[in-house]
């Protein structure tokens, strides 16, 4: 007990999507088939370009981190999702729900990152194409993976901090279907406006940064592409930077509403909605967006398995 006869918090329960028995059954089903194919996809195109040798490029080794994210981001959150449309009551430890948090943190901001990195890779291939070898090396590449999940750590760590001085006494019923930060200080007692403050800062920060980063580099490549005499040329340069702006305009669009727009102007059912859009589907879309739209892919795709076919 808390010096206010207040019961300290030791765990969550999750609300989820719905309390309709016939609601869950529905649900469970679609969205279970929703995280095979989201991790079939994303396993598949890690496995497709660790062993395909034309696919070892700056451009597929993002790719490959992207897909990796995307299991890491979506199987953060869905499992308990899907466990939450099976059970009456789906409680989380305080520390379990912390975890997850952390987590959807960490791969949700890397995402980020890893979007502006993937613009900047097309950048230097349309743009500086003599220099892409230089300009895009092992040791470049590197680097720009180790910023990408060093700013996906920062900003969890932000959050991370703010939370662990928070304290939980009351209400213990999370208004969501997984640990996400404003249902957490919403039942929170807190006392500095800096708890809310500094992560909306951080992640704000984050969107702003890569957005420019993706809006210049695509500003360049329109620049350059535009002075292309031939029809041809123009189709393949644009063709190589399509899957990435479909992934953006998707991720970005949906993070955005959620991080960016005043809390006053939606739901608390339309965050849900939009919650689930980019922690569950987007991670589904990304494998199908760059391996249906990509003839490399398909065409290694197509070798690995006549590769396969031969040997067995």
């Amino acid at each position: 007990m808390s010096g206010n006869n207040c019961t300290a918090v030791t765990e969550f329960i999750i609300l989820g999507l719905t309390d309709d028995p016939t609601l869950c059954v529905i649900l469970f089903g679609m969205f279970l088939c929703v995280y095979a194919v989201t991790l079939v996809g994303n396993l598949s195109i890690i496995t497709l370009i660790r062993n395909s040798s034309q696919l070892h490029t700056p451009m597929y080794l993002f790719l490959s981190h992207l897909a990796f994210v995307d299991l890491g981001y979506s199987s953060s959150v869905t499992p308990l999702m899907l466990i939450s449309f099976l059970v009456e009551k789906t409680s989380i430890p305080q520390g379990g729900c912390m975890a997850q948090f952390c987590f959807v943190a960490t791969f949700g901001t890397s995402e980020c990152f890893l979007l502006a990195v993937m613009a900047y890779d097309r950048y230097v291939a349309i743009c500086n194409p003599l220099l892409y070898s230089t300009h895009m090396s092992t040791r470049v590449c590197t680097l720009l993976l180790f910023i990408s999940y060093l700013g996906g750590c920062t900003n969890f760590g932000i959050s991370t901090g703010c939370l662990l001085n928070l304290s939980f006494c009351g209400s213990n019923r999370i208004n969501h279907f997984f640990c996400d930060y404003s249902p957490l200080l919403k039942l929170s007692n807190y006392q500095s406006d800096l708890a809310e403050i500094l992560p909306a800062a951080s992640s704000g920060l984050t969107i702003i940064i890569t957005v420019l980063i993706i809006t210049f580099s695509y500003v360049y490549i329109l620049s350059s592409v535009l002075k292309i005499r031939s029809t041809e040329g123009r189709s393949k340069a644009f063709s190589t930077c399509t899957s990435h702006l479909t992934a953006v305009a998707l991720f970005y669009g949906t993070v955005t509403f959620i991080y960016m727009m005043p809390k006053s102007s939606y739901s608390t059912d339309e965050n849900k909605v939009v919650s689930l859009f980019y922690t569950v589907m987007i991670p589904m879309l990304n494998p199908l967006i760059y391996s249906l739209r990509n003839n490399e892919v398909k065409g290694a795709l197509k070798k690995l398995m006549s590769r396969k076919h031969l040997l067995s």
